[in-house]
């Protein structure tokens, strides 16, 4: 994480120790929800927060302009999502169509387009 998105690590550099310093890692880290690519910097011994990612299947009930009606395939809850911002992706999704969803931090994001129902 950096800040409070959740990121994927694209890259990890090492740098050694100076005569007065300790010895640090330079992270190029790409956020999940928005897209945006940072660069961190940490001392080695430092922990950092891994978010937990559920991984669900649904079905879009209703696409509704850049809102989507989707019907959980466990549980049966309906809830509104945002399209996604991918335009590849946005082309397959359709009514009837089930996808894979990712909840990460309260947050919902669709990552693909599973099969036809």
């Amino acid at each position: 994480m950096a800040g409070d998105e959740p990121c994927k690590i694209l890259s990890i550099e090492h740098s050694k120790a100076g005569k007065h310093g300790h010895a640090k890692l330079r992270m190029l880290v790409v956020g999940v929800f928005d897209g945006s690519k940072r660069s961190v910097v940490y001392p080695v011994g430092t922990k950092v927060d891994v978010p937990m990612i559920d991984k669900k299947t649904g079905i879009v009930s209703a696409i509704m302009g850049n809102t989507l009606s989707v019907m959980d395939m466990e549980t049966y809850n309906t809830m509104e999502m945002d399209m996604p911002q991918d335009e590849e992706l946005k082309s397959k999704i359709v009514e009837g169509i089930q996808i894979e969803y990712w909840t990460i931090m309260d947050k919902i994001k669709i990552e693909r387009v599973k099969a036809k129902e």
